[in-house]
């Protein structure tokens, strides 16, 4: 009998191909800005349920380190994989869930699993631009009025804020660099915002620019930087943490560099 997981229809599975897929799931779930504690949760159970039970991962914002051994408790098999590329799809977190969770109630092939996993990564549930950037200008007015902004604020802070984040896409694309992208997005809100305010179109500045720059605050990084934390996953909170920091700042820089100097 050939060593290895007997899981489904006496099919057996080497340690080392399910420490694939739970990476590959893993990966998935990191790069769509899942947190690092749902990733190693979410792998672990993959891997006990194909009935490996000696199983260690630990797992950063930027990569991933899993270590399982055979049933027989004789070879380690290790992998480590770095993410570099990072964004925001809670759709394909969910997936990603839901998947495990029918891994954990019903074992399935591994060769499915993995078609699952492909698919999964390939589609794509992105809005086109031009819902992305109504969206942001609609949530900029809204937003503002939520800072006790006033009516006549609320067209200035919806071009303003649609416009802003017009840039921030637009410059993500060309030099890939979150921060400049944030940069220059906050430059030239504030400038709008006070360009907008001199013509009297607009009467507070500050309501404006607030408003305008909530679509680019890093509220999901936070929210997981502190969940991380509250976790004990130190590491990954503080990583997280920086990250959000960098955005505030860059958010702040831009805004900043128009009020000084005009």
């Amino acid at each position: 009998m050939p060593k290895g997981v007997n899981i489904i229809k006496e099919q057996f599975y080497q340690a080392s191909d399910i420490l694939d897929i739970c990476i590959l799931a893993g990966e998935l779930m990191l790069k769509n800005g899942a947190e690092t504690y749902r990733v190693e949760d979410t792998v672990t159970r993959i891997a006990r349920s194909y009935s490996i039970s000696h199983v260690n991962v630990f797992v950063t914002p930027t990569a991933i380190i899993m270590t399982m051994q055979d049933p027989e408790g004789t070879i380690d098999h290790t992998e480590l994989l770095r993410v570099v590329n990072r964004t925001i799809d809670l759709h394909k977190i969910a997936l990603v869930n839901d998947l495990s969770r029918r891994i954990a109630n019903h074992p399935l092939p591994l060769e499915t699993v993995r078609e699952q996993l492909e698919q999964i990564d390939t589609s794509t549930r992105t809005y086109p631009y031009w819902f992305q950037i109504l969206s942001a200008a609609l949530g900029s007015g809204c937003l503002m009025m939520m800072f006790n902004g006033t009516w006549p604020d609320f067209l200035p802070a919806f071009i303003t804020g649609g416009i802003g984040y017009a840039v921030f896409l637009k410059v993500q694309q060309v030099i890939n660099v979150k921060f400049f992208s944030e940069v220059f997005a906050s430059f030239l809100i504030g400038l709008l915002a006070v360009a907008f305010v001199a013509m009297g179109v607009g009467q507070e500045l500050d309501k404006i620019i607030i408003g305008s720059v909530m679509p680019l605050v890093p509220g999901l990084a936070i929210t997981n930087a502190v969940r991380d934390l509250m976790a004990g996953h130190l590491l990954s909170g503080l990583s997280r943490g920086v990250e959000a920091l960098l955005t505030a700042t860059a958010i702040g820089s831009g805004v900043a560099i128009v009020i000084t100097f005009l």
